[in-house]
C-alpha cells in the first residue's frame, strides 16, 4: 500500500508538473502571436508595450548592444506606416530551444520579418534570436 501511494504522488507531481509546463508554454505563445498580430497591424503600443522599458537589444549583425527604446524609435516608421496601409509586414517566430519555468524563460529560434511596399517591393530579413523573457506579474 505503501509502495501504491509513492506511485501515485509521483505520477500526481508529474502531471501537475506537465500542466504547468502546458500552461507555460500556452502564455508564451500567446506572446508570440500578439508581437506577430502587432507587427501585422502596425499597432506600435502593443509591440513596444511588450518590452521592458529597460530591455536591450544585441545585435549579432553588427556585434553592439543598445537600449530597446532606440530599437523601437528606429523601428515606429514601419508601424506607422503599415496601420496607414502604405506597406503590409509581417513577422514569424521558429524556436530551437525553449526554457523556461513558471516565471521566466530563455527562447532561442529565429525570426523572419516581410515588408511589401505600395509598389510591389518585398523586402526579407531573417536573422537569430535569443529572448530573456519575464512573467509580469501584474497582468499575467
Amino acid at each position: 500500500m505503501k509502495n501504491f501511494l509513492k506511485l501515485a504522488l509521483v505520477i500526481f507531481c508529474c502531471s501537475n508538473q506537465a500542466y504547468g509546463n502546458e500552461q507555460t508554454l500556452a502564455e508564451l505563445d500567446a506572446y508570440w502571436t500578439e508581437a506577430e498580430r502587432a507587427v501585422l497591424e502596425g499597432d506600435f503600443a502593443a509591440y513596444k508595450a511588450s518590452y521592458h522599458e529597460d530591455a536591450v537589444l544585441v545585435s549579432g549583425f553588427k556585434n553592439v548592444s543598445y537600449p530597446i527604446a532606440t530599437a523601437l524609435a528606429r523601428w515606429q516608421q514601419g508601424f506607422d506606416d503599415t496601420k496607414a496601409g502604405k506597406i503590409t509586414a509581417s513577422v514569424e517566430f521558429r524556436f530551437s530551444q525553449r526554457a523556461h519555468d513558471q516565471t521566466t524563460a530563455h527562447e532561442t529560434g529565429m525570426f523572419f520579418y516581410s515588408t511589401t511596399d505600395g509598389d510591389g517591393k518585398k523586402s526579407d530579413f531573417i536573422a537569430h534570436m535569443d529572448a530573456l523573457l519575464v512573467k509580469n506579474r501584474v497582468n499575467g
